[in-house]
């Protein structure tokens, strides 16, 4: 009969000898005498503060970091293999391709983390044992934290491998699981609302009772997967959305029709209606001059719109979501209520547009959803942002000026100073 696995003792390390490491290491990573990589396997280090070092490439395998406070720091390729990290703080962390292979995440709060690349696959620990040979380790039982989930919202977890991993009520709202491994994981009672799974492989994941709905789950491997009581209003797949699709209309034609009524100012052409159309099939709808296009509740997502001119365009509820719209010419567009989570909006103009000497349209994003969206370089002047959640987005270099972001979320945004402006 198998014997239960019994805990391993660690050495209890302190706040100081903790610190000392670390310091080290970054010595280390600065190439200054007296560095050393930073080894912590088979330690005791729970409740203790890590949060903001640079960790990259440490060892922690087998540790203890219960209640660890790890927010904000960076631990690309860092092993945690069979690590007990229950409870621990990871928030906005950087861990892109980090071994947690048989890591405990009970608990775990690892909200807008970086997890690309990560390997979260099963893993166990053995130890040598004269009696039984090698014997299990296993994390600490927590009989308070048994039935609560990771917290994963917004977290990166593209192309991270999560394969057999039990995740029983944890939350991936938001979260990016472009390409993720989740072949027979245990996701029982698991929040994906609004996640990003497109081409996800769920062959044999238990997803009863989970929430997907908005959840994007296009071009996912759906086989002997088990959905018994999950929600899934509004999520996008390959075959079902909440729009038409194109096809039904002649869109190469309507854009060009609508591109030359643009160019000569209405002489030619005619403006095109594509208001709660589905146009993923169109793939590149780049540089083209679509402005004042009525595209209500129409579905972008994933299309390449790099340099659009869509000036005082209709956007409405539209899904934009993981849309490239680097350099798009947005002045004055209506996009109240639009997703835009994870969109690349670098360098976009979304300032007023001038309509007269003494009149001007300014964008209205009010109540749109740009969570994870970069921001970088935009221009939102006049911006009329109020309600907006601009949740772990980037800001850096936006200009903002006369911006109404009234009741807006910022939570986790970056490249904002003290007052809530762009740094």
């Amino acid at each position: 009969m198998a014997q239960a696995a019994e805990p391993v003792a660690r050495r209890r390390m302190t706040q100081s000898e903790v610190d000392a490491i670390c310091a080290r290491h970054d010595r280390l990573w600065q190439a200054r005498p007296g560095g050393a990589r930073a080894v912590f396997a088979w330690m005791d280090l729970s409740g203790l503060d890590l949060k903001g070092r640079n960790l990259a490439d440490a060892d922690f395998s087998a540790a203890d970091l219960t209640g660890c406070d790890l927010s904000g720091a960076r631990l690309d390729n860092a092993t945690f293999f069979g690590a007990d990290m229950q409870d621990v703080i990871l928030a906005e962390a950087s861990m892109r391709r980090s071994d947690l292979r048989g890591a405990c995440l009970r608990g775990a709060d690892l909200t807008g983390a970086d997890l690309f690349e990560a390997d979260l696959r099963e893993g166990t620990i053995a130890a040598a044992d004269a009696r039984m040979g090698f014997r299990v380790i296993e994390a600490r039982a927590r009989h308070e934290t048994q039935a609560n989930g990771a917290c994963l919202a917004g977290a990166n977890l593209e192309r991270s491998r999560l394969t057999g991993v039990v995740a029983v009520a944890a939350d991936f709202t938001d979260a990016v699981m472009k390409d993720c491994k989740l072949v027979r994981a245990n996701l029982k009672q698991a929040s994906f609302r609004g996640a990003d799974l497109a081409g996800a492989d769920l062959s044999g994941a238990d997803l009863s009772g989970a929430d997907l709905r908005d959840a994007v789950l296009v071009g996912v491997n759906r086989q002997s997967w088990r959905t018994d009581g999950a929600r899934m209003e509004g999520s996008l797949t390959d075959d079902r959305s909440s729009g038409d699709p194109v096809s039904r209309l002649p869109a190469a034609d309507m854009l060009r029709d609508h591109a030359l009524w643009c160019e000569t100012d209405g002489r030619e052409g005619k403006p095109s209606v594509f208001d709660s159309v589905d146009l993923r099939s169109l793939k590149s709808i780049r540089g083209l001059n679509l402005t004042a296009l009525s595209a209500r509740g129409a579905i972008f997502y994933g299309l390449d719109m790099e340099g659009v001119q869509m000036q005082g365009a209709h956007l409405e509820r539209a899904d934009l979501r993981a849309c490239n719209l680097r350099g798009a010419d947005l002045r004055g567009a209506r996009l109240a209520g639009a997703r835009l989570n994870g969109a690349d909006l670098r360098q976009a103009q979304l300032g007023p547009l001038l309509l007269s000497a003494d009149r001007i349209l300014p964008a209205d994003l009010t109540g749109a959803i740009l969570r994870g969206a970069d921001l970088s370089g935009a221009d939102l002047r006049n911006g009329r942002l109020a309600g907006a959640d601009l949740s772990r987005a980037r800001l850096h270099g936006c200009q903002m000026r006369l911006t109404d972001l009234s009741e807006a979320v910022l939570t986790g945004a970056l490249g904002l100073n003290s007052e809530g402006m762009p740094a």
